[in-house]
């Protein structure tokens, strides 16, 4: 560790790894409801397990990319962070407004307040005085680490995650903004969530996995910066009007049906690219780092996005196909895989880079780690495949024969099964990924090895040899 103030990253990497095993039990538990329908349903209905499971999956991501920025600036930079002061105030901060937002879920609490109570918006159901807290925290974080930027070393990397990252702030500003009209809250809402994870994350997701390569590679910095101005470049051009795929049944003018179908098919490059980049810089680093792990997240985070961020997203986004499949579990079946590979995996990979440098320690535990990343990409591809041949014969049954949706449920569970049990192997895979990252891994001491190393330290051994 260079800089003092790079120990902040722990602190946000610490309850963002809390978050993320609340996260997985939550979408167990919401993958078990669907085969045993009555689990908990007066205690805890679906709906509020799956507001738990969407929003621990979005704010755990958010500090990770948070503890991240915190990590790879200051060496950026080359400076310490502005304030570490502030940065533990935005921390304790989304932690209160988190611990807010599960108390309000869980026992609803404040039911119909403007202020207090929750909202009916997907993804964005926070009360408003949490939405406030989260821009606060944002405002904070961007004053902190702008304010190390300016005053230090600027570099592509830099510059681009401050470019995600102020792009992540302002487009939250359409959270606060709820028309009557429901076809005009749907346009604006995606500004949210499609030009969050569609648009501005990947600047983020791009210029950290960048960091990663330049560290575990060793490549040249101009090559890998060329790399990411053409990643960010086609991410840009095709994102912000690949919203149009969301556009299609919203009420919205018949051009979007289009200009949706067009571009969407166009974000399949930046994914493309980010895979063909970790390979390259890997392939012309040919260097042995002693970080296996980091490597192979990194590695499987560009690969898992492109083929669900990338292919599982084209199998849906052209107008003609999902007038029949929108809505069905082909959609589940994407966003599951196109969160974990572009996001999840790449938290992953920085965790497992970083925390071994934050403790003061080697690489330790790296067969453990290496094999919760085959147990969770595993497990989740198989999901994925499930969830695909569930949509598929939904999308038949439901909306081509026009069965009714209870029995085409009924049909399907089969798939519902297996998907509950991808979903116990990738939590197998996080609680290895967590014994291997915060338990240090014992040293073996060869018999004979104390005994010469006494021998070799002895001065009048020294000088008789």
């Amino acid at each position: 560790m260079k800089y003092e103030s790079q120990k902040i990253a722990y602190a946000y990497f610490a309850v963002a790894l809390g978050l993320f095993a609340i996260q997985i039990l939550g979408g167990l538990l919401a993958g078990f409801v669907y085969v045993m329908p009555n689990t908990l349903s007066e205690l805890l209905p679906f709906n509020i397990i799956r507001m738990l499971h969407t929003n621990s999956l979005v704010v755990w991501l958010l500090l990770g990319f948070f503890g991240a920025a915190y990590f790879l600036i200051p060496e950026e930079a080359e400076r310490e962070i502005h304030s570490p002061t502030l940065a533990y105030l935005q921390l304790i901060i989304l932690v209160v407004g988190t611990l807010g937002v599960v108390l309000t879920y869980v026992f609803n609490l404040f039911e119909g307040h403007w202020l207090l109570g929750k909202e009916g918006r997907e993804f964005l159901e926070q009360p408003k005085w949490v939405k406030a807290g989260i821009v606060v925290a944002a405002l904070i974080f961007l004053y902190n680490v702008s304010m190390t930027v300016l005053k230090g070393r600027k570099t592509a990397i830099s510059n681009i995650l401050l470019l995600g990252l102020w792009g992540l702030a302002l487009l939250f500003l359409f959270a606060f903004y709820n028309p009557a009209n429901l076809s005009l809250d749907k346009l604006y809402w995606w500004y949210v969530i499609h030009l969050w994870v569609e648009g501005v994350w990947e600047l983020i997701m791009a210029s950290i996995l960048a960091y990663l390569m330049l560290k575990l590679t060793g490549v040249d910095r101009e090559i890998v910066e060329k790399w990411l101005y053409v990643i960010v470049a086609a991410a840009l051009f095709s994102g912000i009007l690949g919203t149009g795929h969301h556009y299609y049944w919203i009420g919205a003018p018949g051009y979007w049906q289009w200009i949706g179908s067009i571009f969407s098919s166009l974000e399949v490059i930046p994914f493309f690219a980010m895979m063909s980049f970790a390979f390259v810089m890997v392939w012309k680093g040919r260097r042995d780092h002693p970080n296996k792990a980091a490597l192979l997240w990194s590695l499987g985070c560009a690969v898992l996005a492109f083929f669900g961020a990338g292919i599982w997203g084209f199998l849906h986004t052209l107008h003609g196909v999902n007038y029949y499949t929108h809505g069905t579990q082909i959609t589940a079946a994407h966003g599951h895989l196109a969160f974990f590979g572009a996001y999840v995996c790449l938290n992953l990979a920085v965790f497992s880079y970083a925390m071994p440098i934050l403790k003061h320690r080697d690489p330790y535990n790296q067969v453990l780690n290496m094999a919760s990343f085959w147990l969770m990409a595993g497990g989740m591809v198989f999901m994925t495949f499930t969830l695909t041949f569930a949509g598929t014969v939904q999308t038949h049954m439901q909306r081509v024969v026009g069965d009714y949706y209870m029995d085409v449920q009924d049909s399907i569970a089969v798939f519902y099964w297996m998907r509950f049990g991808a979903g116990l192997v990738v939590l197998l895979g996080v609680l290895l990924f967590l014994y291997a990252i915060f338990v240090p891994r014992k040293e073996v001491v060869r018999p004979g090895r104390l005994e010469r190393e006494r021998l070799e330290n002895d001065p009048d051994h020294v000088a008789a040899e």
